[in-house]
């Protein structure tokens, strides 16, 4: 089965939700003018980074994110994995990834399980606890948000609870460690026999500036596509999910696996 991919990588504005969404609702329409099955955006697009001010800017038990992303995934038929947004619940904030169908059925929720502590996210922001595991568009599938892909332990968690076909990220990648963005990310697709769609963003804020780079990776570590380090761009690319069944099928990595010795 072919599927077309779609990766927002755009700039974010620091602390400014409205602007923010005007642009989701942009990319939304290019992705289905484009005939795009799955469109994913980066991390944190409603906020940026503006931790210190989550108080006033985080999405209540993100419900505006949420109504917004099943809005857009009614209106263009578009199967959307949406990034991550700040939002507050029970007077907590994470970062949250919410994915929706192309009928506007949310399919899964996800509070980020690893904060980054050179961003100070680990003290504004609450771990999550739970997997990320969801059928979109007729693919079995998982999503992690950023720091999450320097824990391949926990995206085998994930990728080994079913024949998962395509790994998707969400990120705010700086620029300094953009080499190593692109490695770990080929890594986690030969490791997991798995295609990896990777949303960064560009742009910067007032203490970094963020790499672009948006891939996707063919379960042998091959790019498909990928996106340039510094411009906004709909990164538009074609996957055939039945190439990684074929993969799995040469080098059964799941069944030679020896989990009673890992940990």
């Amino acid at each position: 089965m072919t599927l077309k991919i779609a990766i927002a990588q755009i700039d974010i504005a620091l602390g400014n939700p409205n602007k923010n969404q005007q642009t989701v609702e942009n990319y939304a329409k290019k992705a289905a003018d484009s005939g795009v099955d799955v469109l994913i955006y980066p991390e944190m697009w409603n906020t940026g980074y503006a931790l210190t001010s989550l108080e006033t800017l985080a999405d209540n038990d993100g419900v505006a994110t949420q109504n917004l992303l099943q809005k857009l995934a009614k209106q263009y038929h578009l199967n959307i994995v949406g990034g991550s947004v700040a939002t507050q619940q029970n007077g907590k904030f994470y970062n949250t990834m919410f994915v929706f169908d192309s009928s506007g059925q949310k399919v899964s929720e996800y509070n980020k399980l690893h904060l980054f502590g050179l961003m100070n996210e680990e003290k504004y922001v609450s771990a999550g606890s739970s997997v990320n595991i969801f059928k979109l568009a007729g693919a079995l599938s998982a999503g992690a948000i950023c720091y999450d892909i320097r824990f391949p332990e926990w995206l085998r968690t994930m990728m080994a609870a079913g024949p998962q076909e395509i790994l998707y990220i969400a990120a705010e990648w700086p620029i300094q460690r953009i080499e190593q963005w692109q490695i770990m990310l080929q890594a986690r697709a030969i490791e997991n026999q798995a295609f990896v769609v990777a949303a960064n963003r560009v742009g910067s804020d007032d203490d970094n500036v963020f790499g672009g780079r948006s891939l996707i990776i063919d379960p042998l570590g091959q790019i498909v596509s990928q996106a340039g380090d510094d411009n906004e761009m709909l990164l538009v690319a074609d996957i055939d999910i039945d190439d990684e069944k074929l993969v799995r099928g040469q080098i059964p990595v799941f069944d030679d696996r020896r989990p009673d010795l890992y940990y």
